[in-house]
């Protein structure tokens, strides 16, 4: 098996405010093939965990399912130069209305290497102190916070057609087998 993969060539097909489409030409062997890449700046999630040891969400609505989803606060990577962290403290400020003291890499995570290259870098925040929520956006803004127990988390997520992947992952690192008995 050849390692000779070469991305020689890049076309836009389409540029939006978030992210964009990419035809990308490679070279493998002496041959090329196309594929079609979204390009994104990469993202933050976080797992805002308070002293009582509830697990801070929004619910908010999604286009893409045209619902409602529980998700872990979250945003795009999309401030000129901002550090990842910083980008994760804003993005928990404004989503949660909270700061944290204490922050910890769960890890890097590729969301779908088959057809984007967006990274998302995931937090667990603790220490934690309100401040005033910022939300931003007609989603935001129409989102709701709640504060869950690890077993009240359990037992709404039982119920979800479907969740969030930066949820499962950081629920995963940190509580190990959080989706036993799911």
């Amino acid at each position: 098996m050849s390692d000779s993969f070469h991305v020689v060539g890049t076309s836009p097909l389409l540029t939006s405010h978030v992210f964009s489409v990419e035809r990308r030409v490679v070279e493998h062997d002496g041959a090329t093939f196309e594929r079609d890449v979204v390009a994104h700046p990469g993202a933050v999630a976080m797992l805002a965990i308070n002293s009582r040891g509830e697990i801070g969400l929004i619910r908010q609505y999604r286009t893409a399912f045209d619902r409602f989803c529980w998700e872990i606060p979250a945003g795009t990577l999309d401030v000129d130069g901002e550090a990842v962290l910083i980008a994760a403290q804003r993005e928990m400020r404004e989503e949660l209305g909270c700061e944290a003291d204490d922050w910890t890499l769960l890890g890097t995570f590729m969301t779908s290497p088959g057809w984007s290259n967006q990274l998302m870098y995931i937090f667990e925040a603790r220490s934690l102190h309100e401040v005033e929520r910022s939300p931003a956006g007609p989603e935001e803004t129409s989102s709701t916070v709640r504060w869950f127990s690890p077993e009240e988390l359990r037992e709404t997520l039982r119920d979800e057609p479907a969740i969030d992947n930066s949820m499962a992952v950081a629920l995963n690192r940190v509580y190990g087998t959080f989706f036993d008995g799911l």
